[in-house]
């Protein structure tokens, strides 16, 4: 026999287990709900803060890529003459910058992102990406291009062949692309020229910047950081930063401090969200989404319009006929050799004889026209009822809205009314 039961670790709990035990019958124990949610909410503190003053960078230059198959930039992108006119010329070579065909050569733009603590003789992986009418940087090699910081330096140095996500084949009139050709990568082409490292040992103060700004979750941070100190070393700023004292913490090292709080677990606040994307139909509810008591009235009306094209018989105009002995035939059939007729427009018989006793006619004949016929069908189907009771969470408005049969665009809007009428406590992002 086996009993599912709901305790909690109180004494008489303990007792009764124990019992059960004793007479041979097994417990399965099952947590509260209060407990399955809190521990479900439960993430360390690295997972999600960051470290003011602790970050990476944004690099960009400026290049050439050479080696291509006659897919590089046209004759008309005339930076791209000059530069490579100019880095022919600090090699020792002058060219005239006109008399050049860049067909294997395009200009590019070279991007990066410096890590923390990056030190000279690092290796960084760059993107290359077409800065003229290029068709391909398939197969392209990276001349040496400077990449420059937000302040002008320069923090690291690019080469090296490139890596394509895509290809093309074929021409113009048939061929097929997957992916972007104008765009690459050097996997570790990039050298750190400059010291970027920050010093922590100079950290009077440890702040932790909170990736989605609350104060409750900012508040458990802090506690869960004296907890763990048995001292009061943290202290929540805002909705946003909580502060480590580092001498308070008297840890061995800043990044031992730093290490030891990051690994701390804690609760999670989750503002009550709802984020709709109306150009993809995509509805994402957050949070603990509370309803008040509301009656939603859908209805279905759907509109068909259907265009049939029908032929009518137009003007009259005119068309030979054959006349043999009397009996007329139509002008698609084929006339014998040596049989003649003469067009009457005026629509009079007129008979001219070449031998075989056959003539010739003008008759008219009808044309006809084809107009476009357009027919509207509206069907109005009778409205759904949905009643949500105080109380209602995200499950049963969902549930609900399925049963009465809406589709994605539909539920976008009935949300949008209940958040109008007030009934959705939480708030509504519409992207």
């Amino acid at each position: 026999m086996r009993l599912r039961l709901n305790i909690s670790k109180s004494p008489v709990a303990l007792f009764i287990i124990g019992v059960l035990a004793f007479l041979g019958v097994s417990v399965l124990t099952v947590p509260c709900a209060a407990a399955d949610s809190s521990s479900n909410r439960r993430v360390l503190i690295r997972d999600i803060t960051s470290i003011e003053g602790v970050r990476e960078n944004m690099l960009v230059g400026y290049g050439l890529v050479v080696g291509l198959n006659r897919t590089g930039d046209t004759q008309q992108t005339y930076f791209t003459v000059q530069t490579l006119a100019n880095a022919m010329q600090k090699m020792g070579v002058l060219i005239s910058p006109t008399q050049v065909e860049v067909k294997n050569v395009a200009a590019v733009f070279v991007t990066a992102w410096l890590p923390p603590f990056a030190r000279p003789g690092s290796r960084l992986d760059v993107t290359i990406s077409s800065a003229g009418d290029a068709k391909s940087l398939a197969g392209g090699v990276l001349l040496m291009s400077s990449l420059h910081g937000p302040d002008g330096q320069v923090y690291a140095e690019a080469q090296g062949p490139l890596i394509m996500g895509g290809y093309t084949a074929g021409n113009g009139f048939n061929g097929k692309e997957v992916n972007s050709t104008t765009v690459g990568s050097v996997p570790n082409g990039g050298i750190v020229e400059r010291d970027t490292s920050v010093d922590l040992h100079d950290f009077k103060t440890v702040s932790f910047l909170l990736r989605n700004p609350d104060f409750t979750t900012a508040k458990h941070i802090a506690e869960a950081i004296n907890q763990e100190f048995q001292k009061t070393v943290a202290s929540a700023i805002d909705s946003a930063r909580v502060d480590v004292d580092v001498a308070q913490a008297a840890a061995p090292s800043t990044p031992e401090l730093i290490s030891r709080v990051q690994n701390l677990p804690v609760n999670v606040s989750t503002p009550a969200k709802i984020v709709i994307n109306e150009r993809t139909g995509t509805i994402v509810l957050g949070g603990d989404v509370k309803l008040t008591p509301v009656s939603v009235i859908h209805g279905n009306l759907s509109i068909e319009v259907v265009t049939t094209y029908v032929a009518v018989p137009g003007p009259n105009v005119y068309a030979p006929t054959f006349v043999e002995n009397g009996k007329g035939q139509d002008a698609g059939g084929s006339a014998p050799a040596g049989a003649g007729w003469s067009r009457n427009p005026g629509g009079s018989q007129s008979s001219g004889s070449t031998g075989g006793g056959r003539e010739s006619a003008g008759g008219v004949a009808p044309v006809s026209t084809v107009i476009p016929e357009t027919t509207v069908t509206a069907t109005d189907q009778p409205t759904q009822t949905m009643r949500l009771d105080d109380g209602a969470n995200v499950d049963e408005l969902v549930n609900g809205l399925h049963a009465i049969g809406t589709t994605s665009h539909d539920v976008i809007a009935i949300l949008q009314a209940i958040k109008a009428e007030g009934g959705i406590q939480a708030d509504l992002e519409v992207q």
